[in-house]
């Protein structure tokens, strides 16, 4: 009897006389309980939930700057202010010292 390994001529040496390459294994062929399956799945789920904490941590970074930003001009608002009030009593002041 012949094994099935067992080359005849020269050049069948390049081909692959396993057949291990023929087996094609595909989504469909994997059940909802194959654990091969869950694990990508599942990977994927935590590749979106990855997705969507950096997506949050951006936004929360960016509302961080906008709260410090407003409030930085919030407090040159009021110190200009407070100049405008100085100097509209200091033009008071000068007018009527002039009308005297």
């Amino acid at each position: 009897m012949k094994d099935k390994r067992t080359y005849t001529n020269l050049k069948e040496h390049g081909e692959d006389m396993s057949h291990e390459n023929e087996a094609k294994i595909t989504h469909e062929d994997r059940g909802p309980g194959d654990l091969t399956l869950m694990a990508e799945i599942h990977q994927k789920e935590i590749w979106e939930w990855k997705q969507k904490e950096s997506e949050y941590i951006r936004t929360q970074n960016l509302l961080d700057g906008s709260k410090q930003l407003i409030a930085d001009l919030s407090a040159e608002l009021v110190k200009h202010n407070k100049i405008i009030k100085q100097l509209e009593q200091e033009i008071e002041r000068l007018v009527a010292e002039k009308k005297k």
